[in-house]
């Protein structure tokens, strides 16, 4: 099962990145992919709760061998076949009398998230594609999912159990969200004192015949020898002919000695 490591864990649906052409996109779901406790086979329990709020659950088992065996519940097919292609793609294919019933591709992608793409016919022969995007869940959690498996049954719990963990994701993702954007609030930060760092070198390697003031603003030029000077004279002031090949930019000095540019 070592190919399959990718693949155990608790993953969570993304409704709004999902597109279904048989069934209803859901409310929220789970997907969970996890070892058998007494066998080598690998155990898939899907969860999910339908836009009424009605909670469902199903679970099987397979082994990822390549090979066909009895699939336990005989009313959604006969038999499953599963195997793992390499460390980002496994494929689930659910059978009657040999032919396909479902096909499930399951791909980790680049960025992480984990597709499946469902392939089935319905009675009327007719052909269609159910494609879900989940998200690597941090711990294992006990609820929603999919709309094309197999041995679905509702339950009062499931809703119980759904409505306490979508209120526990929501303050859980407020909270990190506030860390984020304090996270992204310290990198601009930090950003921009190495900005006004790498100014005020260019400001204290520039020549000059004077000393600079705290909260004033002076002017820093280009020589045409590439050397830099400070001035007390704005561009305006110097008019289209001043003694310089460029103006570089206009900073005031901050009580720590650095150069904030204007």
């Amino acid at each position: 099962m070592v190919k399959a490591y990718n693949f155990l864990a608790s993953w969570q649906l993304f409704p709004e990145k999902c597109s279904y052409e048989y069934g209803q996109t859901p409310k929220s779901g789970i997907c969970r992919i996890e070892t058998s406790s007494t066998t080598t086979e690998l155990v898939m329990h899907i969860n999910w709760v339908s836009q009424l709020n009605e909670a469902f659950t199903t679970s099987y088992n397979f082994t990822p061998d390549d090979m066909v065996h009895e699939f336990e519940t005989k009313d959604v097919a006969e038999q499953i076949k599963a195997v793992v292609l390499n460390s980002s793609t496994m494929k689930i294919d659910l059978l009657s009398n040999t032919e396909p019933v479902l096909s499930a591709l399951y791909e980790i992608l680049p960025n992480g998230y984990l597709r499946v793409t469902q392939k089935g016919k319905l009675k009327n022969t007719n052909e269609y594609t159910n494609v879900e995007v989940y998200h690597k869940q941090m711990s294992v959690l006990p609820y929603a999912s999919g709309v094309s498996s197999a041995v679905i049954r509702p339950t009062k719990e499931g809703v119980i159990r759904h409505r306490a963990l979508t209120a526990m994701d929501e303050q859980t993702n407020m909270q990190l969200n506030q860390i984020r954007e304090q996270i992204e609030l310290l990198a601009r930060q930090a950003q921009q004192i190495v900005s006004r760092k790498e100014l005020s070198m260019k400001f204290y390697d520039a020549k000059l015949n004077f000393k600079p003031l705290i909260g004033n603003t002076y002017h820093l030029y280009q020589n045409h020898d590439n050397s830099y000077l400070l001035s007390m004279v704005s561009p305006k002031e110097w008019g289209s002919t001043g003694p310089f090949k460029e103006f570089v930019a206009s900073a005031k000095l901050l009580a720590d000695h650095t150069w904030v540019e204007l």
